[in-house]
């Protein structure tokens, strides 16, 4: 069963849209916390997901991937713009509505040695949330906690043993089963396989891809590995200082991408032809910082490509080539 394509999904409606997002952060130093700065993490951010869609969230360290994530379950702050879950705004919420996203959107954090309770059992940590959500009461909550760690391959042994007792493809295991317990529809994952070793990244990514398709999840998969987010995604976005530069099937981005940026990180990826020569492309300078973002396009001190307008107009996200799916924020996506 393959993940439904963007184009079947569009009819149904984004489950997730997020329209001109901002996320700042004031930094305040001194005796007094007087602003010193602010940090321009996310910067009118646009991107909608579909029902069934694995959308792979793509950029370099400090690009804003991980803030959008957390900004979508509520633990980074929206300075400014919209985020909509099943047409509902979900900025700000309090109470029980935020306790009912919690519910419908779960997280899955990079660092599975962190993201568990050492002090709790297995059984302690997936349940909390049927407790919590009053879900389930009594022995059904045993019995729902193991037939979920079951499906991603523990056993009863398991269930009364201690986090630190697990290794660390184990204990995303566990993050994972603590996540699906509550039958979520959104899961963000962020780098879920960066902590791992290579062959456990292997056996967590096909039980992700087993699952998604299992429970009919929808995932924001944030990496910064581009052949993980090439095998597990239907769609790819592609982040640059705080901003989304191009968008699009994962097919088209990987047969004719359209942003320079873009064309940077594939010209990172190792060729399968030991003989093939090296292509990567080799960019001069560092990222500037979010704390002071050039005008125009974000790339624009950087790109090989830069005119004169890039450095004091910035492209929008929009349609420039024959797919309507595929959307880019450059002036001159031809050249890429």
């Amino acid at each position: 069963m393959n993940v439904p394509p963007h184009e079947t999904t569009v009819q149904s409606g984004a489950l997730l849209r997020i329209r001109d997002l901002h996320v700042h952060f004031h930094i305040k130093e001194g005796v007094l916390r007087q602003h010193q700065a602010t940090v321009k993490a996310v910067n009118a951010l646009n991107l909608d997901l579909f029902p069934g869609d694995v959308f792979g969230l793509v950029g370099e360290s400090g690009c804003g991937k991980t803030t959008l994530g957390r900004a979508v379950v509520g633990l980074a702050p929206v300075t400014a713009g919209e985020i909509r879950f099943k047409g509902r705004s979900i900025v700000g919420l309090e109470g029980r509505a935020a306790f009912e996203r919690a519910r419908a959107i779960q997280l899955i954090f990079q660092d599975p040695y962190a993201s568990l309770h050492p002090r709790k059992t297995v059984c302690d940590l997936v349940g909390l949330g049927l407790k919590l959500h009053h879900l389930a009461e009594g022995y059904e909550i045993d019995e729902r906690v193991l037939a979920m760690l079951e499906r991603v391959g523990f056993s009863i042994d398991h269930m009364y043993r201690y986090a630190h007792e697990f290794s660390g493809g184990q204990r995303q295991r566990i993050a994972l089963a603590r996540a699906l317990v509550l039958h979520p529809e959104l899961i963000i994952l962020d780098e879920p396989t960066s902590a791992l070793d290579v062959s456990v990244q292997a056996q967590i990514l096909n039980l992700l891809k087993e699952l998604q398709r299992e429970f009919n999840l929808t995932y924001l998969f944030i990496s910064h590995d581009l052949g993980v987010v090439r095998y597990m995604s239907n769609r790819i976005g592609v982040m640059y200082l705080g901003s989304m530069v191009e968008t699009g099937a994962t097919a088209d981005i990987f047969r004719q991408c359209q942003h320079p940026y873009t064309r940077v990180l594939l010209s990172s990826l190792p060729s399968l032809d030991p003989d093939a020569p090296h292509r990567g492309i080799l960019l001069e300078g560092d990222p500037p910082t979010p704390v002071d973002p050039p005008p125009g396009c974000p790339f624009a001190p950087r790109c090989p490509e830069a005119r004169d307008r890039c450095h004091v107009d910035k492209p929008a996200l929009e349609q420039r080539g024959d797919t309507p799916t595929h959307l880019t924020a450059c002036h001159f996506p031809h050249l890429a």
